[in-house]
């Protein structure tokens, strides 16, 4: 399975686009997230979103290519165009990869606090 892809579907004479890519996570410790980026083709993503985090790639590949066979119930399909919300994605993975920075503080229970 890719670790990309992207799935349109015309209604109503729009089409809608569903951009989905499985990335490594900061920090080298084996974990990946899918980020999905969804709108009307031709604009900005009105949708974002991520899953995870998950242990090692091929687990997020397999979510992605569950997402994949639900949409093409759907009926998606698949759009063999380059990924226009690349940025879009990889910002969402900045602000992932903050906040578990940010969540890596000091745990220790210190009771005369």
């Amino acid at each position: 399975m890719s670790r990309s892809l992207c799935l349109t579907r015309q209604c109503l004479g729009l089409v809608t686009r569903i951009e989905c890519v499985v990335l490594p996570l900061a920090g080298e410790n084996g974990l990946w997230t899918l980020i999905c980026a969804a709108g009307i083709s031709g604009s900005q993503p009105s949708v974002i979103k991520a899953q995870g985090p998950f242990y090692g790639p091929s687990v997020a590949e397999g979510v992605l290519a569950g997402i994949a066979e639900s949409l093409a119930d759907q009926g998606y399909g698949c759009c063999p165009d380059l990924l226009i919300w690349r940025l879009h994605i990889q910002s969402e993975l900045r602000q992932l990869n903050g906040h578990r920075c940010r969540n890596l503080g000091d745990y220790q229970f210190h009771p005369e606090n």
